[in-house]
């Protein structure tokens, strides 16, 4: 009889619960004892609000080869996110966890955007490239503008035009979308829109936006030309997750890149272009890869 073909199911456990003894081997003893190979793990204590954070990647055999199927004691046993977290659940409640299962699945992104092409040109570049953990699945703008760029990479371009009057119908449209493609994430890749309190509650958590760092400084029309002027030494871009809070979501990345007085406004736009670019790449895949929790009006981290 040919050996069992074992293949591997890759899994991701995020954690956040009250610090306390005994966390961490709970956690390593339950995966064990199912079978499981733990590949990475990370934790942070945060001593000021007594809460640990965890997240620990693991695999486990997924399934057998037909030929091995009816083999006698065979410890391959297939599991799921869903069973996983029943199981789980008896351990969580001892110790207070706020706790998520995640399988394999790439995350699917919504991107939405305006007139500037460079944040969604490097999204469409790494996600072609395999480099971005997650799949693109359509982009959506109030303007036409980038519809050729999308259309290229094979994307779904969806126009929502966007008015004063039209604002709430418009955001309705962009929820039934979120829905229709099944996003897991959607992306403001300089989406030139303030979104309203109530779309920002239906996608906490789910929405990441990019903007430069001169804020609260800089605001309005050409920051980097107000930027220019004041002499900067450092131009900069914040990732973030979308609150009702205008540019002041849970921080995810920052980039920052050093200039001097030799720059003009448009090598500033350059550079903040590019910093915008990385910041946002970063923010997405590590939010895609379940690297992000949310602690509070921060983030916790793990590169």
């Amino acid at each position: 009889m040919a050996a069992p073909v074992r293949t591997t199911s890759p899994f991701v456990l995020t954690v956040a619960c009250p610090e306390r003894p005994g966390i961490v081997h709970a956690v390593s003893s339950f995966l064990a004892e199912r079978g499981f190979d733990i590949s990475e793990h990370q934790q942070f204590d945060d001593h000021v609000s007594g809460t640990l954070f965890l997240r620990t990647a693991f695999t486990g055999a997924g399934g057998v080869s037909a030929d091995s199927a009816t083999a006698v004691n065979s410890p391959v046993t297939s599991s799921s996110a869903d069973s996983l977290a029943a199981d789980f659940a008896a351990v969580a409640g001892e110790f207070g966890m706020s706790f998520r299962f995640h399988d394999s699945r790439p995350q699917r992104i919504l991107v939405m955007v305006s007139k500037f092409g460079h944040c969604l040109n490097d999204l469409i570049f790494r996600w072609r490239a395999g480099s971005l953990g997650a799949d693109i699945v359509a982009v959506v703008s109030n303007h036409e503008d980038l519809r050729p760029m999308a259309e290229a990479a094979g994307l779904p371009f969806i126009h929502v035009p966007v008015t004063a009057q039209g604002k709430p119908e418009a955001e309705r449209r962009m929820l039934e979308l979120v829905d229709e493609y099944q996003a897991d994430l959607v992306v403001l890749a300089r989406y030139m829109q303030v979104l309203s309190d109530e779309l920002c509650g239906a996608l906490r958590g789910r929405a990441i936006n990019i903007h430069h760092s001169f804020l609260p400084g800089f605001k309005g029309a050409k920051p980097y030309h107000q930027a220019y002027e004041r002499g900067v030494k450092l131009v900069g871009a914040t990732a973030h997750y979308v609150t009702a809070e205008l540019d002041e979501g849970p921080i995810i990345e920052q980039e920052v890149f050093r200039v001097d007085h030799g720059v003009d406004p448009e090598s500033l736009v350059t550079a903040g272009r590019d910093a915008e670019a990385i910041a946002l790449s970063r923010a997405v895949k590590w939010h895609c890869q379940h690297r992000v929790l949310l602690n509070n009006s921060r983030t916790v981290v793990f590169r």
